[in-house]
């Protein structure tokens, strides 16, 4: 399909690997000039060299440096269209072992790194009429057993997020989604070391779990992401749109 992003310009979060550098490729791939952002330099300098594409090494869990790596984007760019909210991590402690710093950390990565780079990211869009995609989780939609608490109420308060200031947004001109994602399979992630470990016991968790009965990949959510970045979905704003291989079952 013809998204029409050719000359668009993106920034995306978290896109030193697996999902993020994938969605980065996707818009890439649809004519869009695409900046890279991580907070670690060595693999995110990699990354860039790999697709050609300028990086911006930055934390966006502070709200100090949201502002700068937008800042450092625009000078790159000249304009915003489009803004990938990719950081995040469902690694946690188990349920019940929660502490105050560990609802810190993991709202940090899974929250506030979307709201502080919408919020620096606010004007820009709003005068390209542009969008917003976050990654998130089906975590935030259900119960799913042995998922940490943590991460769980971080991914249902990104959703509130979404939804709540779609309206604000679109009163702009911008558009704001977010992705719920299922199991997802790449170099260096959970599902790969469950695999490896134990490819039997992810089987029949698939076979009993998850209707489409495998794991999801980088590039469906690259590409899901690019038409919700594009003008062909230029009638959806505050939704959920879920990625699981049909597992949620509210």
């Amino acid at each position: 399909m013809e998204l029409e992003l050719a000359g668009k310009t993106a920034l995306v979060t978290g896109s030193s690997r697996g999902i993020g550098r994938a969605i980065a490729e996707a818009l890439r791939a649809e004519g869009c000039k695409v900046v890279l952002n991580a907070r670690h330099p060595d693999e995110l300098n990699a990354t860039a060299a790999a697709l050609q594409s300028p990086a911006i090494v930055g934390d966006v869990t502070r709200a100090d440096e949201a502002r700068r790596v937008v800042d450092e984007a625009l000078k790159l760019l000249g304009h915003l269209d489009i803004l990938v909210c990719n950081v995040g991590s469902g690694r946690s402690v188990a349920p019940g072992a929660e502490t105050p710093d560990e609802w810190q950390r993991v709202f940090a990565l899974n929250l506030w790194s979307a709201t502080h780079m919408v919020e620096a990211a606010r004007a820009a869009l709003a005068a390209s009429r542009g969008a917003v995609v976050c990654i998130s989780s089906i975590c935030g939609l259900e119960v799913v057993p042995g998922a940490p608490v943590t991460y769980s109420v971080a991914k249902a308060a990104l959703h509130a997020y979404v939804r709540g200031v779609a309206r604000p947004l679109g009163a702009e001109g911008v558009r704001i989604n977010a992705i719920a994602l299922g199991n997802i399979v790449f170099e260096g992630s959970i599902w790969q070391k469950k695999v490896t470990a134990d490819a039997a016991g992810v089987r029949a968790m698939l076979e009993a779990n998850v209707p489409l009965q495998r794991l999801g990949t980088p590039r469906e959510i690259g590409e899901l992401t690019a038409y919700l970045a594009s003008p062909r979905s230029g009638f959806a704003t505050g939704a959920i749109w879920t990625l699981d291989g049909g597992q949620v079952r509210a």
